[in-house]
């Protein structure tokens, strides 16, 4: 038997993908949305996180601070480093970022629009 927990977290970002050969690479931006999977075996058989995978709130604790300090209301090829931060540098960034603090770390899912999205999975 495996569990999965997903979080959501949104955010408002611009970026210009600089070597595209259509309209994005014009400076534009998006109503992001970044789901986080963690999927283990086993959930906590005491405690105050009984019957738990991991808690809601020890997710939102290790990525919330990554979204507000590098992806909302920012230009992500400025606080990402790159020239062409796509949906799917977006997802591996943000899951390189996260692995180290959320074990179980499983996928990030990075919707750059409503009907465009990216999970990255290792």
């Amino acid at each position: 038997m495996a569990y999965t927990i997903r979080k959501k977290f949104t955010f408002e970002a611009a970026h210009q993908l600089v070597d595209h050969d259509g309209k994005c690479a014009r400076l534009h931006g998006h109503s992001w949305v970044a789901w986080v999977e963690v999927q283990g075996t086993e959930v906590y058989l005491d405690g105050p996180k009984r019957n738990m995978l991991v808690d809601f709130a020890d997710v939102k604790s290790a990525v919330k601070p990554l979204v507000n300090g590098y992806l909302d209301h920012h230009h992500l090829n400025d606080t990402l480093g790159c020239d062409m931060p796509t949906s799917e540098y977006v997802a591996k960034w943000l899951f390189d970022k996260v692995a180290n603090l959320m074990p179980g770390l499983a996928a990030v899912e990075i919707e750059e629009t409503c009907t465009s999205m990216c999970r990255y999975q290792p």
